[in-house]
């Protein structure tokens, strides 16, 4: 099994940035793709960013491609998620999600989720 607990979540002005951070542990994280969602207020979650199990590949959702990082350091079992040039559109509930089966992009390819870490981007 994996557990997941974000953390870095907080309030910020457009044009700020924060960095979140997926701790993670279990038997099988350093070979687990990973990969964060997040979920706006009054819709529905969506994908954000997506790093494989090496790190070699990863893949972002247009609306933060350039601005967002996705990144892994298997030693400290943490996943982050480096967020620049934050906008209003940005403030959502981010999850971490692990163990992907399927598109990487969608929410039922992930066996584990993280509680999630509330981001607000202010104007």
């Amino acid at each position: 099994q994996v557990q997941l607990v974000e953390s870095g979540g907080g309030l910020v002005q457009a044009g700020g940035s924060l960095r979140l951070s997926c701790a993670a542990s279990g038997r099988t994280f350093s070979s687990t793709a990973m990969a964060w969602f997040r979920q706006p207020p009054g819709k529905e979650r969506e994908f954000v960013a997506h790093i494989s199990w090496s790190g070699r590949f990863t893949y972002y959702a247009d609306s933060v491609k350039g601005r967002f990082t996705i990144s892994r350091d298997n030693a400290k079992n943490t996943v982050y998620l480096q967020m620049n040039s934050l906008k209003p559109e940005d403030t959502a509930v981010y999850y971490c999600a692990a163990d992907v089966s399927g598109s990487y992009d969608l929410t039922s390819s992930y066996r584990y989720w993280g509680q999630g870490t509330q981001v607000t981007v202010s104007s």
